[in-house]
Parts: C-alpha cells; structure tokens; sequence
C-alpha cells in the first residue's frame, strides 16, 4: 500500500499532518521529506495525525526519531495522535513511547 502525507491544517505555530497508508522502508522518506522540514520552526508544534497508518517498521521509526530529534535542536514540538494500537504497541516495545508525546 502507498502512504499518502498531506498538511490538513497550518498556521504561523501550528500545523497537523495527516499520514495514511504504511510507514516502511519504501515510503519513509516521502514522510521524513514532509515532516522534517516542519520540526525545524522555532515554536512551531506539529500534529502528526496516524489514525489512518495501518503498518509501521523500524525505517518509519527512524524517520520520528528523526523528527524528536530536529525538535530538540530547534526548539520546536511534535505530537503523535490518533495512533492504532498495533502501531502503538510498536512504540511501546521500543521504549519510544516512553520519550515521545503520544496523544
């Protein structure tokens, strides 16, 4: 299945990101080229919408570790929401869940 990344809202501060589809070493990189550059605002929070993500492995992790990690150096903030408790069980294994704000 293809992964579908759209800007469902944005503003000066504020923007949420809607994924839909599989996050996997295939379609990562279309989600890290449209998330990365919005962590990188000062101030700026970022929704990211998974309520439509299905499948996620370790490469779609990588691309939120990633994202936490732009957050840090520039000052800017990300929240996972409406994540499906296969998906979730993903962050929970891993420890993820643990450092980042899950919703």
């Amino acid at each position: 299945m293809n992964l579908q990344v759209k800007v469902a809202e944005k503003n000066s501060n504020f923007a949420v990101l809607a994924v839909a589809g599989e996050v996997d070493a295939y379609t990562a990189p279309q989600l890290k080229e449209t998330l990365l550059p919005m962590t990188k605002t000062e101030n700026y929070l970022v929704k990211v919408d998974l309520d439509n993500v299905n499948y996620m492995d370790s490469t779609g992790l990588g691309v939120f570790i990633s994202a936490l990690k732009s957050t840090k150096e520039n000052n800017s903030h990300m929240k996972l929401c409406n994540m499906q408790e296969r998906v979730h069980r993903l962050f929970d294994i891993t420890g993820l869940a643990e450092i980042m704000d899950i919703e």
